[in-house]
């Protein structure tokens, strides 16, 4: 690591993209991602949709409840 960095021809914000969506990992319990998995793979979809449209019916009957 050097002492001094000259960042004087640095462009302030170049990177910066205020519409950049940032997606939030989510992290199951082994017993509950294997049951998914396996899940999954019975319907022959992917795990990835199964939680999604699981997750989107139980938002559904949470806001029918609110």
């Amino acid at each position: 690591m050097k002492n001094e960095y000259d960042f004087s021809k640095g462009e302030r914000g170049k990177f910066y993209d205020p519409d950049a969506k940032l997606n939030i990992p989510i992290y199951l319990e082994p017993d509950v991602a294997d049951f998914y998995r396996k899940y999954a793979e019975k319907k022959n979809v992917a795990t990835e949709s199964l939680v999604n449209e699981l997750l989107g019916k139980n938002i559904k009957v949470i806001q029918s409840v609110l």
